[in-house]
């Protein structure tokens, strides 16, 4: 589904501010894989998402998703097949707009016709919203007129969400989606995503900080450092894994020993 072939990107290059972010990386995602990050601080996990998001252009390389070449494509495009979440609960959603008007623009953004307005949104469509915002649990089915600047940072991150795969995108990036979130309901979040990811079948790539979700969550781990990946693995080798033999792996695989505190204590 994903195929990165050997990308490169550099940050203002030729001045004292230059920064190798991604260096020839590469990485193939079968369909239906669901791989977590993990990595050092500047690990270059946020500037491979961005990468594939289509933010910027990489120097070198080529990017595939599902079988095309998606290199030079505008973010705008390649928004239609890819969703993407962020650590920030305030991004993704537009806080003065309320929560139907917020599906409204992910469900159009989404939509494969050549022209969709508000207008077109019918009230079938808006049945559809209130049925999948009752999934969440959370009574926001209840809220759809209410402005989404309203909601607690848990209620957005799970709207952004369900926002995110309401039209079933080829790939989900979650950049540390429930990082800011407490505890309880960063498990909730979490639960939701593995649910929606399996239901779907959607390809997906999840960056976190926590060394027991890198295992225990989906079905491959990748461990990044100085923009390359370090160590991936999968299978029975993942399964016999634990968070120590994942450190020595990195160490062997970056040269140094992982330096991420977030990444330690969890």
């Amino acid at each position: 589904m994903l195929k990165i072939d050997n990308i490169s990107k550099t940050f203002n290059p030729g001045t004292v501010n230059e920064k190798a972010a991604l260096t020839n990386l590469s990485l193939d995602l079968k369909d239906g894989d669901f791989a977590t990050i993990v990595g050092s601080n500047g690990a270059g996990k946020s500037t491979m998402f961005n990468a594939i998001a289509g933010t910027f252009i990489v120097d070198e390389g080529n990017i595939y998703l599902d079988g095309e070449d998606i290199t030079f494509k505008k973010e705008h495009v390649r928004s239609k097949v890819i969703g993407h979440l962020f650590q920030d609960p305030l991004k993704g959603t537009a806080p003065n707009m309320t929560i139907e008007e917020n599906m409204a623009l992910a469900y159009l953004r989404a939509s494969h016709a050549s022209s969709q307005y508000f207008s077109r949104i019918s009230g079938k469509d808006k049945a559809k919203f209130r049925e999948q915002l009752s999934l969440l649990g959370m009574g926001l089915e209840d809220r759809m007129k209410q402005p989404v600047g309203l909601l607690s940072g848990g209620q957005r991150q799970a709207l952004t969400l369900l926002m995110a795969t309401f039209v079933t995108p080829k790939l989900l990036l979650l950049d540390e989606h429930t990082a800011a979130l407490d505890p309880a309901t960063a498990e909730k979040v979490l639960e939701l995503t593995k649910s929606i990811v399996a239901e779907r079948g959607i390809t997906c790539l999840m960056v976190t900080h926590n060394m027991h979700q890198a295992l225990d969550v989906g079905n491959r781990t990748l461990m990044m450092n100085a923009g390359q990946i370090v160590f991936d693995t999968s299978g029975e080798e993942r399964a016999g894994l634990t968070v120590n033999d994942l450190l020595e792996k990195f160490k062997v695989g970056a040269g140094e020993e992982l330096d991420n505190d977030r990444v330690l204590l969890s």
